[in-house]
């Protein structure tokens, strides 16, 4: 398979593996909810565990891949408030928890990145 098939087919999996975790292991993701946001934090990690799959199956289907790069890169970029918040809550932890949290947040740019060129590689395709 070539590189240019795999790629959104890898950020899919991804994506489906991210929010499986969601529903399996919950608690941690509340935890990144900010307290700023309506509803309970367990409603918004539901909610973007079900964003993550919906975003997974539909760059999985060439014919909606365009579009669900395009969300999944303004996905990055709408989680990346808890990713901070976890930063945040963790800057008294120790180091190696720390680094943990820290490292999350420049992540966010390469997979922003990842999903544009997933969109821009599916064409025409949306």
């Amino acid at each position: 398979m070539p590189r240019s098939e795999r790629s959104p087919l890898l950020l899919a999996g991804l994506l489906a593996t991210a929010g499986v975790a969601h529903f399996a292991q919950p608690r941690p993701f509340d935890a990144t909810v900010p307290s700023s946001l309506p509803g309970t934090p367990r409603a918004w990690t539901y909610a973007s565990g079900v964003a993550e799959l919906a975003l997974a199956a539909g760059l999985a289907v060439p014919r909606t891949r365009k579009a669900a790069a395009l969300s999944a890169a303004a996905f990055f970029v709408g989680v990346f408030p808890a990713n901070v918040k976890m930063a945040w809550d963790w800057r008294h932890r120790p180091a190696p928890q720390r680094a943990a949290a820290l490292g999350r947040l420049p992540v966010q740019v390469p997979l922003v990145l990842w999903a544009r060129a997933v969109a821009q590689s599916s064409g025409g395709r949306s």
